[in-house]
């Protein structure tokens, strides 16, 4: 005997106010993000992301905690002159990207 569920349908995303534009600065593309988080938290997801690191591995090597890692990251602790330069070293970067 076949049961009849009830579908819902979903709509069409078809909107006119936004414009695709295909070459779009990175910066352009994480806006909300960075808002939320701080660019150079930012930069080191990406870094991190990139160099397929895990927060544990990046702070056993760096000779910090993971949680100081996370903190960055989501912008609730500033990433200092000298801790750039750490990840700067570690991932082989300059170290003003991390500020």
């Amino acid at each position: 005997m076949p049961v009849h569920t009830k579908t819902r349908r979903t709509r069409s995303f078809k909107s006119k106010s936004i414009k695709r534009e295909k070459n779009i600065s990175w910066r352009e593309a994480a806006k909300r993000d960075i808002r939320k988080h701080s660019e150079g938290g930012q930069m080191l997801r990406g870094a991190r992301f990139k160099a397929e690191v895990s927060q544990k591995d990046l702070a056993e090597a760096i000779g910090i905690s993971q949680h100081h890692i996370s903190e960055m990251e989501n912008g609730r602790r500033p990433i200092g002159k000298e801790m750039a330069k750490r990840f700067a070293k570690f991932f082989k970067m300059d170290y003003r990207l991390f500020l």
